[in-house]
């Protein structure tokens, strides 16, 4: 099993959510974070002052699946993620020693 980790724009959480459902992949967790890569931050004027934003907003998606739905799951995410500009993110792909379902006590491929 391998846990997938993407952070994308927050406005493509939609597209990815419904590609990954195309791939049979239901269950995830999002969360919103906040940070910056080659993007950097960028400057924004509030009340006639500019200041710069160090964070960008962005939004980071973690799926746990089967060894052989990793690379179906990096291309629906990479396909729905993807605007050709600079900031669209980035997949990291981790092993996942053990997953328990809590309430049927299910473990691995069949908790999933």
């Amino acid at each position: 099993m391998k846990k997938v980790e993407a952070i994308i724009k927050p406005f493509k959480l939609e597209d990815v959510r419904e590609a990954l459902s195309a791939e049979g992949i239901t269950g995830l967790t999002v969360t919103e974070v906040k940070g910056f890569g080659r993007q950097k931050g960028h400057t924004e004027l509030y009340r006639g002052a500019e200041y710069v934003v160090d964070f960008l907003p962005k939004v980071k998606i973690e799926v746990v699946v089967a060894e052989a739905a990793v690379q179906s799951c990096i291309e629906a995410i990479t396909n729905a993620a993807r605007t050709g500009k600079i900031g669209d993110g980035k997949i990291f792909v981790s092993p996942v020693e053990k997953v328990i379902r809590i309430r049927t006590g299910e473990q691995d491929e069949a908790a999933i």
